[in-house]
């Protein structure tokens, strides 16, 4: 199978479904073989049922180190390698006020979302460093970047993943492994649909709400996701590390709504008020 990542393996946590999912159908479609890391099981063994040999599901905990060292194990075991680790794995986990927070709750956000991230690094690190080559991809959220979009644990570590992605950056490029960080905005996937809709499994309910909101004309994808995953891990991307690539719509970047769309100041119009002062 040809394609622009033909001849590379790549792991991906939480890759079963959601953005993980689009990952891992991806980066296959390119040519790459793919372990699909995540811990649920019936899932993640159907996908890689579904689209073959060149695929392997390995039932990973990222909380527990000895599954992230063991999926990378598999990987090298079975396709010869590690060329792209996507640490993707996340939960939503610890929900409502501060003063309110249960610590339990907190502790398991941070084991999965940014210890979990951690672990894939360290172990896909001891791989690519001997090879001198290799990408090392992490999600964050734009919850890391504005405040009021997320749950306060999962802004936090979400924070934690761009800072841990720039540090691991500058440690690995003498060796050729480039580290980035991808920002997705709110995907129709499980996970937003068990905040915005009736529950995991309605996605059709997601993609209403989502619609809603969206600002171009339609929800994120895990499919537009997938995208910047294959630009960061591929060829096209070979200069690029310590980024932080922001796949939400402009949300982060662009979030306001501009008065030059529609309204009052569609039309161009000049504010010539007294030239002395703008304060």
């Amino acid at each position: 199978m040809g394609g622009r990542m033909s001849g590379r393996v790549a792991l991906i946590t939480g890759g079963a479904v959601g953005i993980g999912e689009g990952a891992v159908r991806r980066l296959h479609a390119e040519g790459a073989k793919v372990v699909i890391a995540d811990v649920q099981e019936e899932a993640g063994r159907a996908l890689a049922a579904e689209l073959g040999p060149g695929v392997l599901f390995a039932r990973t905990d990222v909380t527990r180190e000895e599954d992230v060292a063991a999926a990378v194990d598999a990987a090298v075991e079975r396709f010869g390698g590690l060329d792209v680790m996507f640490n993707n794995a996340g939960i939503m986990g610890a929900l409502g006020p501060i003063d309110k927070t249960r610590t339990a709750d907190a502790d398991l956000t941070i084991a999965v979302n940014l210890r979990g991230v951690l672990l894939g690094m360290k172990h896909a690190a001891r791989v690519m460093k001997p090879r001198r080559s290799g990408v090392i991809i992490s999600t964050s959220s734009p919850a890391a970047l504005i405040g009021g979009v997320g749950a306060h644990v999962y802004s936090a570590v979400k924070a934690g993943v761009i800072g841990l992605s720039n540090s691991v950056a500058a440690e690995l490029r003498p060796y050729g492994i480039r580290v980035n960080t991808i920002v997705p905005g709110a995907v129709v996937s499980a996970m937003t649909a068990e905040v915005v809709a009736g529950g995991v499994d309605d996605l059709a309910g997601a993609e209403e709400a989502l619609g809603r909101t969206c600002f171009m004309g339609r929800p994120l994808r895990p499919a537009d996701i997938a995208a910047g995953v294959l630009y960061l891990a591929g060829d096209d991307a070979a200069f690029v590390t310590g980024v932080v690539l922001p796949v939400d719509a402009g949300m982060t970047g662009a979030g306001g709504t501009s008065p030059f769309a529609s309204g009052r100041y569609e039309e161009p119009v000049a504010l010539l008020g007294p030239a002395a002062s703008e304060g």
